[in-house]
């Protein structure tokens, strides 16, 4: 698998399946080498993530990410190489080990520690036996991780990490953490708005649905940020940190600091002014295509 380094990280369920098919369509056309796809309570991603590279060519589709808690390492294990087969290797499984208030309070499941949990479950999918036919070369698997344990069994177990909602000085502690050889796949959330409050307050509200879970809590206090931070809305600085908002050379400038940092792919969530979560913002994604 050859993942370029500008993808794009977005919900799709809130369209149809056909609108998401054109939508995957569009990303592939401009360029991008791959769709990360989140699972929460929409869509089964395996069962999308099949529809949609029936409909394209080139593109990645990778989870962003599926929950080890919804399925056990077999069937995991399962449908990672049959869609990696079926699409030639363009699938990359992202897992991750969710939330606590999501996977306990939501699901009604047990939380169990996340580095060894997850930890587990890797082994448990390498030992799980597949017997249809596998791609050349192996699929590739990334999983969530955030804080220094979860980073370095990202690089043990699996092919890299994939850290959503962090900062380009996030990035370059998880490169300095992984090594060299591990794949680093940041997400980034961008706003084309130049004007700061219009911005900000767009920020804001796509920031409430996180500012309660506390893997990410934790993290942004890691990164420098303070409880004051955070709550209420979060401060200019806990936006400015973890956003990336203004024109498209201020935007590039920020995608370009992950790289530098250390990533090899940056994906861009591309959030719109407008507050309209039926599309992405095209006209941010055709700006920052290459």
């Amino acid at each position: 698998m050859e993942l370029g380094k500008l993808g794009v990280w977005y919900f799709t369920d809130a369209m149809s399946a056909t609108d998401a098919a054109t939508t995957a369509k569009r990303i592939e056309e401009l360029g991008y080498s791959a769709l990360w796809l989140p699972e929460t309570v929409g869509r089964n991603p395996f069962a999308h993530a099949a529809w949609l590279l029936a409909n394209t060519t080139s593109l990645t589709i990778a989870t962003g990410i599926a929950n080890i808690y919804h399925r056990e390492p077999g069937v995991t294990l399962a449908a990672q190489h049959t869609l990696a087969e079926q699409s030639d290797n363009r699938f990359l499984l992202g897992l991750g080990v969710s939330h606590k208030p999501l996977v306990e309070g939501l699901r009604g499941l047990t939380y169990g520690k996340p580095v060894s949990t997850m930890r587990a479950y890797l082994q448990k999918m390498k030992a799980s036996p597949y017997t249809a036919p596998r791609t050349s070369e192996a699929p590739k698997t990334v999983i969530a991780a955030l804080g220094p344990k979860m980073l370095e069994l990202a690089a043990q177990e699996a092919d890299g990490a994939h850290p959503y909602f962090s900062s380009p000085s996030h990035t370059k502690m998880a490169r300095e953490t992984m090594g060299a050889d591990a794949w680093l796949c940041v997400e980034q959330k961008v706003i084309m708005e130049t004007d700061p409050d219009k911005a900000r307050t767009v920020a804001r509200r796509a920031a409430s649905t996180y500012q309660g879970l506390p893997n990410y809590r934790n993290n942004w206090l890691r990164m420098g940020l303070s409880e004051a931070d955070i709550n209420d809305g979060g401060s200019d600085k806990f936006i400015d940190t973890t956003f990336a908002w203004g024109d498209k050379d201020a935007i590039q400038a920020r995608i370009d600091e992950h790289l530098q940092a250390g990533a090899n792919h940056v994906c861009v969530q591309p959030i719109r002014a407008d507050g309209n979560i039926q599309q992405p913002d095209w006209d941010a994604l055709e700006a920052l295509a290459r």
